[in-house]
């Protein structure tokens, strides 16, 4: 079982930057591949990123690649996601989410185990 807790959202200029964090229970959490989705009103749940369970593979969305950056430190129980040079349409409430299969990258939002509430960040033009 692993409790997902996510952080770090807010209100920022576009151009601007926030981390989002997200704080994982359990002993098993170093085996788990991890994943940030989003979802923006009247729109379905889309992948942003995702991390291998050591941490030296990442896979991100065209939408956001050479902007945002996840990473995760296991020795915490933590996985975060670096975004810079924010665009209005980045507005979205941010999760979160594990999935069991560690070493693989996992895109599809059904395959993922464990989801947090989610992290509201807003980008204002």
């Amino acid at each position: 079982q692993v409790q997902l807790v996510e952080s770090g959202g807010g209100l920022v200029q576009a151009g601007g930057s926030l981390r989002l964090s997200c704080a994982a229970s359990g002993r098993t959490f170093s085996t788990y591949g991890m994943g940030w989705f989003r979802q923006a009103p009247g729109k379905e749940r889309e992948f942003v990123a995702s991390i291998n369970w050591r941490g030296d593979s990442t896979s991100y969305a065209d939408s956001v690649k050479g902007r945002f950056t996840i990473s995760r430190d296991n020795t915490k129980n933590m996985v975060s996601l670096q975004m810079n040079s924010l665009r209005t349409e980045d507005t979205a409430v941010y999760y979160c989410a594990a999935h069991r299969s560690g070493s693989r990258h996992v895109q599809r939002a059904i395959e993922y185990d464990y989801w947090g509430q989610g992290t509201q960040v807003t980008v204002s033009s």
